[in-house]
């Protein structure tokens, strides 16, 4: 039983499913972002039908959340800042998260307006893939040593490690 987990242990901390979850992920941004940037005015709907935000700012965050998907995905897909990304990534699912848990709480009927602007109501099923996908963003944060800009091809370097240009210098 203790070489299961530890092969187990080994696969969650493999920077190799950082990269598949890197591509998932970005994946799944993109194309939320992107399915809500062609429709600003169903997303400023949405996004006021949650009640969360001030009147004023609903407006402003619907022009720019979208774009803050798609840049986050793209980061995430080609390896730049993929930490930074998946810092904001998992911030937007934590809010995205509790704004549908207080909306199903207070038994509010609305789109949950994640992919496509009439969609059906928000249910406890979007809670737990938001919370799962969270889970998969604090694997890519912590395990991610993968990068295409690299001269290392998908080679990774391990934490502490220097990087070799550095050391020329």
């Amino acid at each position: 039983m203790k070489i299961v987990w530890s092969y187990i242990y080994k696969f969650v901390r493999s920077p190799y499913l950082s990269l598949v979850l890197r591509l998932y992920i970005g994946g799944i941004f993109i194309y939320a972002g992107m399915s809500k940037v062609h429709y600003p005015g169903e997303f400023t709907e949405n996004l006021a039908a949650y009640q969360m935000l001030p009147y004023w700012a609903v407006n402003f965050v619907a022009l720019i959340l979208p774009w803050v998907e798609i840049i986050c995905g793209l980061f995430l897909i080609i390896g730049l800042k993929s930490r930074v990304s998946a810092s904001i990534v998992g911030l937007l699912l934590i809010v995205f998260t509790v704004g549908i848990f207080i909306n199903l709480l207070n038994g509010t009927p609305i789109s949950c307006g994640c992919f496509d602007s009439i969609g059906s109501e928000i249910s406890w099923k979007d809670v737990f893939r938001d919370l799962g996908w969270f889970i998969l963003t604090l694997q890519i944060f912590f395990y991610d040593r993968i990068s295409f800009l690299r001269r290392e091809l998908l080679l990774f370097k391990k934490r502490g490690e220097e990087d070799i240009s550095q050391s020329l210098r």
